[in-house]
């Protein structure tokens, strides 16, 4: 049976660092192409700064163009705020994505670590080194961001299958 080969953009988003990674899936295999964070001083307005996220968000989709993304939902956690910050963030990068015509992949923090690590309570350092691991990287990526992003589309490998839904039907 072929196997198809696709490039897979992963976001870990946030309103003052929303992470970005792309990588290519070869069946089983998963190469690095690139990753980098998008950052917006809090001096910025906000409508500005969710602006520049659907803007290099865009640019990464139009400059790699990859087929699907696997993105991090919002935790609700202690801070409310901090979620709802994130949550304009991660729509600004769904707008990007929908833009593109990308097809999404929505994943909890703990099904990206359990993805990677094997354990969905891990800690940004085993998140960092596995992904490292995984993808064959000289060291681990940095800055963390970039790293969860980078899970997050190994995630998405691992959960959405190569195959069109024609072949896993022979």
């Amino acid at each position: 049976m072929a196997v198809s080969e696709r490039i897979v953009l992963g976001i870990d988003p946030g309103l003052a660092h929303t992470g970005w990674g792309v990588l290519q899936q070869t069946g089983h295999r998963l190469g690095c192409i690139a990753y980098g964070c998008i950052t917006t001083p809090a001096s910025m307005a906000l409508e500005q700064r969710l602006l520049k996220i659907r803007n290099q968000i865009h640019a990464v989709i139009t400059k790699f163009n990859p087929c699907c993304v696997g993105i991090e939902t919002v935790w609700f956690g202690q801070n409310i705020t901090a979620a709802f910050a994130t949550g304009q963030a991660r729509g600004a990068a769904l707008v990007a994505c929908a833009e593109g015509g990308l097809e999404v992949g929505e994943f909890s923090p703990n099904e990206i670590k359990l993805a990677v690590v094997g354990e969905g309570l891990a800690e940004k350092e085993q998140v960092q080194y596995m992904v490292g691991q995984i993808l064959g990287l000289p060291q681990p990526p940095h800055p963390d961001h970039a790293a969860d992003a980078l899970a997050a589309a190994i995630c998405f490998t691992t959960h959405r299958s190569v195959l069109s839904p024609e072949r896993l039907a022979l």
